[in-house]
């Protein structure tokens, strides 16, 4: 599925209100760019596809029940950012807390999270010196390994806790060297924006004794 900006309202069910918020995020992304490089200048022409699109399709595998969603190293604020613009038309109540070491991107973060009126907490540490969140939905795009995001994760999951990792084309391979340390019980969802992609969702997983 190609999404642009025409078509993202109608792919995503969103307002007009959410299509001008994104729409500011690009023009901040835009500006920010060229001085701390977030994203490849090769995708800015693409930022509906590669970077909304490819975060906003997180939304349709959330759990109702959610309050925290809490996303490691989140960079340009794909996924994270971008659900939380959703969330302020579709869920009200959730709350997004989003951890970067760059304290350049960190700014960027703040800056979209203000300006937008986002429900988001930037933390400016790396993830493994973040206390114990028990989140509801933990994401990260681009950051790890499984077997390392499970290793991320376990101390900020609980029993309820959904996992929403996107994955590329080696996601069988990952999964593979991932279930020599980790009994996991995943579901492999394929990517609506890169058929070479999925994401996996994990609700339950556990080390191996």
């Amino acid at each position: 599925m190609r999404v642009s900006r025409g078509s993202f309202a109608q792919s995503f069910d969103v307002s007009r209100e959410t299509i001008g918020r994104l729409d500011r995020y690009e023009a901040l992304l835009n500006k920010w760019n060229p001085k701390i490089n977030l994203v490849a200048h090769s995708t800015l022409g693409e930022v509906w596809h590669r970077h909304f699109a490819d975060s906003a399709q997180l939304w349709a595998h959330i759990p109702d029940y959610a309050t925290s969603w809490l996303d490691f190293g989140s960079g340009a604020g794909f996924p994270a950012l971008v659900c939380a613009i959703l969330a302020q038309e579709k869920q009200p109540a959730l709350r997004f807390t989003l951890v970067e070491s760059d304290q350049r991107k960190c700014a960027f973060l703040a800056s979209i999270s203000n300006e937008l009126g986002l429900a988001t907490r930037i933390v400016p540490k790396r993830i493994e010196a973040l206390p114990a969140q028990q989140a509801d939905i933990i994401t990260a795009r681009a950051v790890a390994p499984l077997s390392k995001l499970l290793a991320l994760t376990e101390d900020h999951a609980h029993k309820s806790s959904v996992l929403l990792f996107p994955k590329g084309n080696r996601y069988e391979s990952e999964l593979t060297a991932a279930r020599k340390h980790w009994h996991i019980d995943a579901q492999v969802i394929e990517s609506l924006t890169d058929s070479g992609s999925v994401i996996l969702r994990i609700e339950d997983f556990a080390r191996v004794e």
